[in-house]
């Protein structure tokens, strides 16, 4: 991948879709993989991909994933047009949730998505409007702590 190009993936994520829930974040996974992003980063990304693809599962009824890899980075745009968060700073705080039982009968909804994305990724930013929905973005360097 040469320094002025990047590489854009989408991936549409359904509502209440849990047979396909982390097909987004899988495939990221195998691309950066081929690209030859160190294990530790692609991990951090495939960990905030798949917590973010799995709220817009369990809360906003469907959404997207999209990505753009470059040389140094990988940025990670989701949007959905559900119920919006109305108090971000309380739904960042770990163990926060407002999942259904059926969902937490499931083994999710533990209220550790948005913090584990925030931890996992260089730069985090998530703007929510009741009634309108919520888009995240998260930055991840490629720089190893490996190294």
């Amino acid at each position: 991948m040469s320094d002025s190009k990047s590489v854009k993936i989408h991936y549409d994520v359904a509502g209440d879709d849990f047979d396909r829930a982390g097909e987004a974040s899988a495939g990221l996974k195998r691309l950066l993989q081929k690209i030859g992003v160190p294990a530790d980063i692609i991990r951090r990304i495939a960990i905030g991909t798949y917590e973010a693809e799995m709220n817009v599962i369990i809360h906003a009824g469907g959404g997207q994933v999209d990505a753009e890899i470059f040389p140094e980075e990988t940025v990670v745009y989701i949007a959905d047009q559900g119920p919006g968060i109305p108090d971000i700073k309380l739904a960042m705080q770990e163990g926060w949730s407002t999942a259904p039982d059926h969902v937490r009968q499931m083994g999710f909804g533990a209220g550790m998505g948005l913090p584990n994305m925030m931890k996992c990724s260089d730069d985090f930013d998530i703007q929510s409007t009741v009634g309108s929905g919520t888009n995240i973005k998260m930055k991840f360097k490629h720089i190893s702590e490996d190294l």
